[in-house]
């Protein structure tokens, strides 16, 4: 029998794993921390399997789980599966959900329905669980019952099935969402995550059980343009303030709810968004936010869903104006990212000096290291240090 091969190749998501055989891809493997660790993850599947340039058919299967992993439309339904080693429910299970387009979702029990066997929901989700060949057959869209998330035994678990939802345009419900404010869905399941920082630091579970339930919500967007346009304008201003500059912007133009375009930014005369209260330095950044958003340079918003939290940094702070904390925020309220510190907030500092009963402000270094404790969820962990500077402290 001729051996198995594979390759690794670059996705929005990371460094992903394929290897084929006869019959056609026999496995997926999502990336892993390190290419030492996704290799190993293949041959541990296919040991003897020989990394190799992928033949005409597997190219074209890998390019399009690229295009799907960037937000593009990408049909992955006619691609070729090796499914000798599956099991007969197994590969009944994959047929039913390789029938899911992306952005829409069914429910185990929804599977086990169109097999026929509706008392079958549990076995759906082992069959789904044991899934060689993720993203071609899409695991990552089947939910649990209620629209919750359910689990995800790809590499990192539910924060990844999230992320892949939220690159296709689809969303869970019940426990993925933010609190009730018309957000989008959170990155993570907030309660695993709120337990996992109460786990890690006892200094952080005192304050958790003070301020109560995690409520943070997400503010929904359109455009990466918009959500930025948008930061630029509140920069350094009061909440009140911001708004009402805002909306005298967005009034300057038709379909004000939208929000501006990139360009009738660029279309509109100086004097005119001076007159709704840009300065002359927020003028010049959304100029140059706008120019770089007509010219390609900006992520659709589809990108930057599918972008590291560390790429999105690099890339967006190239626009004037825009610095790190101004994505850090992006990252944690627009895109519901679970692992932002953002250790030059103010906020953050004199939270953390109050959940720990120090009296200084911690130096950048010192916060860095104590948060590391709380990955991969320092989303949270902010958010409640947060919340520290406005509880009330006894004593």
């Amino acid at each position: 029998m001729t051996p198995h091969g594979f390759t690794l190749f670059d996705t929005a998501i990371g460094r992903c794993g394929i290897a084929w055989g006869e019959r056609g891809v026999a496995f997926v493997q999502l990336p892993e921390a390190r290419d030492s660790e996704t290799r190993a993850r293949v041959l541990q599947r296919l040991p003897g399997a020989l990394e190799a340039p992928p033949p005409p058919d597997v190219q074209r299967a890998l390019d399009a789980i690229v295009a799907l992993l960037r937000g593009e439309a990408s049909d992955l339904s006619a691609v070729a599966l090796d499914m000798e080693r599956v099991p007969p429910f197994h590969r009944r299970v994959y047929e039913v959900a390789r029938t899911i387009p992306p952005g829409a979702t069914l429910t185990y029990g929804d599977i086990a329905g169109r097999l026929g066997a509706p008392g079958s929901a549990r076995a759906v989700g082992q069959a789904l669980g044991r899934n060689p060949f993720p993203i071609v057959v899409p695991c990552h869209r089947v939910l649990a019952a209620g629209g919750k998330v359910g689990g995800f035994s790809g590499s990192g678990g539910v924060t990844t099935k999230l992320r892949l939802l939220a690159i296709e345009g689809a969303q869970a419900s019940g426990a993925a969402q933010a609190d009730d404010g018309g957000g989008g869905a959170l990155g993570f399941d907030p309660d695993a995550a709120v337990e996992h920082v109460r786990a890690s630091d006892a200094a952080l579970a005192r304050l958790i059980d003070a301020v109560g339930p995690f409520r943070m919500q997400l503010d929904r967007t359109s455009s990466l343009f918009g959500a930025l346009a948008e930061s630029i304008v509140y920069q350094q201003l009061t909440g009140k303030a911001a708004a009402t500059i805002f909306a005298r912007v967005r009034a300057l133009f038709p379909r004000a709810h939208e929000g501006p375009t990139p360009e009738q930014i660029l279309r509109a005369p100086d004097e005119k968004l001076r007159g709704a209260g840009l300065s002359r330095a927020k003028l010049l950044a959304l100029r140059d936010l706008a120019r770089r958003a007509a010219d390609g340079e900006l992520p659709t918003l589809a990108e930057a869903r599918g972008m590291e939290d560390e790429e999105l940094v690099e890339r967006l702070t190239q626009v004037r104006g825009i610095g790190r904390w101004t994505v850090e925020m992006l990252l944690m309220f627009r895109l519901g990212r679970p692992d932002v510190l953002p250790v030059d907030d103010y906020g953050i500092r004199k939270g953390f000096a109050i959940a720990l009963g120090q009296g200084d402000l911690p130096a950048r270094k010192a916060l860095e290291q104590h948060g590391a404790r709380w990955r991969p969820y320092r989303t949270v962990a902010s958010w409640y240090l947060w919340r520290a500077v406005d509880t009330p402290r006894s004593g």
